[in-house]
Parts: C-alpha cells; structure tokens; sequence
C-alpha cells in the first residue's frame, strides 16, 4: 500500500535584482527570484508564487549607499522598509539570526532602514536627497516589492543587503540601463553606450571595483544563508 503523500516543507523566498545574485542565493530550503531590474515583471513573478508552501521572504543582493558612513562590502540587515509613505516592519528573529550568523563571519554588518524605489538612484546628490527624507542606510529597486508581498501573504520578511557604491559614489547611467530583462548584463551595450559617451569610462571603473567587493561578500553571506534561515524557522 501506498504511504501518505509527503507533504513539502516550507521554504524562504529570495528575491533578488541581478541573476548574479541569484546564484549566490540557491541552496536547500530556498526560492530565488531574480526581478532584473523590473519592478513590475517582480510583482508579476510574486503572483507567480501562490501554489508554494513558504516559510518567509527574504530580500537579498546588492544596494546603493545612502549613510555615508557605509563602504563597498558592508552589509545591512533592514530594520524596517520604506517606500514613498508607507513603512514595512521586519521579522526581529529573524534579523537577530542574520545579524549574528553574518557577523561572525566577518566584515561590517549594521541594522538599517531599507528605502525602496521604482527607479535606479544614481548620483550623491539624489542619494543624500533620499537619504534626508527616510533616514535609510542604503537603496535598492526590489526590498519595497519584497515588503509589499510579505504584508499580503502574512509573511515574515528579511532584508540582506551588501552596499555597492557608497553615498559619494556616482553611478554611470550604463550601470543600469544594460541589465536585461532577465537580470544578466548586456556587454554589448555597454559598448555601445561607452563609444557613445567616453566619459563614463572612469566612473565604470570605479563602479567595477565597487562591484567586485560587494559580490565577495554576497557570495559569503549567500553561503550561510540557507543554514541560518533553516535556524530561524524555529524562532518563527
């Protein structure tokens, strides 16, 4: 005679911006999502997630600095989200966990508001401007989605994100506007966009070096986050 069906075991949402992200976050117990830069096709894929039996949500992957005191490579575990006027708790138990499972493997890891935002914010000007009107420590296009699905499916929500291009730092327009649709990244109009406008070229560069060291420490934190969400269902 045939057993009882097995019923599978809740698992935590990853939703993330870039499919490099996404491959620092899938292992056991995990769902990434990759929005690529799309904040409607993310909502579209959040839709997409009704029939799967999930445990949490968890924002996941790069962000841009808004407190200048934070640096490429430092990691910060969202306190609270806000996007325009609205403001979503975070799962304590779950930050707690993050923070110290994080933490110990080294680097700058501090708590922080998470601002969430329809549209890339690219140069220190409109960083500092967001920065004086939430208080948020970093940026990033997916969070707020992230927030809003969590709120309506009941969902504890996590936010883990590794700054990228600090508060001073201005990102070139090519930054962002060759990401695909998929989340991977269009070489080719990158060239275009430089031959078009050579003056990007520096700051390229620095974006490049900014890039290399917050994906050293995604790539870390992505390691330990199937284990310490895994710690965490307990505590839920």
């Amino acid at each position: 005679m045939d057993g009882p069906d097995e019923v599978e075991p809740p698992r935590f949402l990853i939703i993330t911006g870039l499919l490099s992200e996404r491959a620092c976050a899938e292992g056991e117990g995990l769902v990434p999502i990759c929005s690529g830069a799309d904040t409607e096709g993310l909502r579209a894929a959040l839709e997409r997630t009704q029939g799967f039996a999930l445990a949490g949500v968890v924002s996941f992957g790069i962000a841009g600095g808004l407190d200048p005191a934070l640096r490429p490579g430092d990691v910060v575990i969202g306190a609270s989200v806000v996007a325009e006027n609205k403001r979503y708790e975070t799962s304590a138990e779950l930050s707690s966990i993050l923070s110290e499972g994080l933490g110990a493997s080294g680097g700058k890891i501090v708590s922080g508001v998470i601002a969430g935002v329809e549209a890339p914010v690219l140069d220190p000007k409109a960083k500092a401007a967001l920065r004086k009107r939430t208080g948020a420590a970093v940026v990033d296009m997916e969070t707020h989605i992230a927030a809003e699905f969590a709120e309506r499916r009941r969902l504890p929500l996590a936010v883990v994100r590794v700054v990228n291009d600090p508060a001073a730092r201005a990102l070139p327009p090519l930054a962002t506007s060759a990401v695909t649709p998929d989340g991977g990244v269009d070489f080719r109009a990158v060239f275009r966009d430089l031959a078009r406008e050579p003056r990007q070229i520096g700051d390229l560069i620095l974006a490049g070096l900014d890039f290399r060291k917050s994906s050293a420490t995604l790539g870390r934190c992505g390691r330990l986050l199937g284990p310490l969400l895994s710690l965490g269902l307990s505590e839920l």
